[in-house]
This record gives structure tokens, sequence and C-alpha cells, in this order.
């Protein structure tokens, strides 16, 4: 996980390089699913308790406005983290995207457990988050409590298992292609690799 850390960290600090690289698989990509989604997608399973993933926010921010139009970002939270906490805030954002406040929920969660340092424990803690970020108590609770929402969350679980994630942050490209992040040496050749992929 320190390795993973120091790359991240270095991804965010480096000078974005002037140089585009070439793209090879077996050393910048693996191939982990032989056929791909049928429009271009790129997807980040990540857990709100690491804090790897906290740092590397800013870039999938950077990633978003640089990607085509066409190509989607799905964010995939893992239950692996957290312990009992993992499977609740999985679903968390789950109907957070439902009610259109991912954003707001997710960085308010990120910085109550890496910048405040507090703890989330239990509903009542995600409630009082939804709360802050505009949704009544009703409101959060009956989208947590709903089909599409426990139907969303299953579905993040089953992506973790189906592309044997062990370790966050993970990026898979098209459901075909998971990039090696340590493959490359600056935040502008990681965009330049997965906006690659989008396109393969």
């Amino acid at each position: 996980m320190k390795t993973i850390f120091a790359l991240f960290l270095g991804l965010i600090l480096l000078p974005l390089s002037a140089q585009a690289k070439e793209f090879t698989e077996g050393v910048n990509y693996e191939v982990v699913k032989e056929t791909a989604t049928e429009t271009p997608e790129v997807m980040e399973f990540f857990s709100y308790y690491c804090p790897h993933c906290f740092k590397f926010e800013p870039i999938i921010k950077t990633l978003r406005a640089n990607l085509d139009e066409n190509v989607s970002i799905k964010k995939n939270h893992v239950d692996f983290l957290g312990q009992g906490m993992g499977p609740q805030l999985t679903r968390a954002l789950a109907a957070a995207e439902m009610l259109n406040v991912e954003d707001k929920v997710s960085s308010m969660i990120f910085d109550q457990l890496h910048t405040q340092r507090r703890a989330i424990n239990g509903q009542k803690d995600i409630l009082a988050i939804f709360e802050q970020a505009g949704i009544s108590n009703k409101e959060a609770q009956g989208a947590m409590e709903s089909f599409p929402v426990v139907g969303l969350a299953s579905q993040m679980k089953r992506n973790t298992e189906t592309f044997n994630i062990r370790a966050v942050p993970a990026i898979i490209v098209n459901g075909k292609y998971q990039v090696n992040t340590g493959s490359v040496r600056s935040e502008e050749e990681l965009i330049e690799l997965i906006t690659y992929l989008t396109k393969k």
C-alpha cells in the first residue's frame, strides 16, 4: 500500500511531461476480459477509507475534463475496507448517485475521514452527511433502502469480484483493460494511457 501511495503522490507532484509515450500490453496495461463494453468507459475502484483514493480524487477530476464527451467515468466503491462500514458506504454512494449529489457526498465523506479524521459510525452519521448535502433524512434513508440502490450496490460488489480487485485505487477501461499505474511517471502520462485505452 505504501508503494501505491508513493506512486499517486508522485503523480500529483511531478510536473506534466511534454512527451507522448507508446503504450504496450503487459507493461502499461493488462487485458482482464476478452470483450469490451459497447461504449467507452472508465471504472475507478476505490474506498472512502483508502487515503490513496483520497489523494487520487483530483486526478480523476482532471481525467474527466480531458476525456471525450462520449466516455463515461463510473465510480465503484469496494466493500473490503472499513470493516462493516464498507458495504454501508457502498450503498451511500449508490444513493448519492441516484439523488444526483454524488460529488457533494463523496467530498464530504472523504473530508470527514481523511481531513477531519472523524469516524463514520453507522447510518446516523451517513444521514447527517446527506443532510449537509441538502437531502433530508427521510429522502436519504428512502433512497438507501430502495430497490435501485440496493441493486446498484450489489452490482458494485459483483464488479469487484469480476475484476478480482484486491487493492485500490484501481482502474478498468472499457471493461477489458486494467491500467498498470506503476508504469507511468506523471499525471499527464496516466491520462494519456487511459485515453488511449478508451479508444481501443
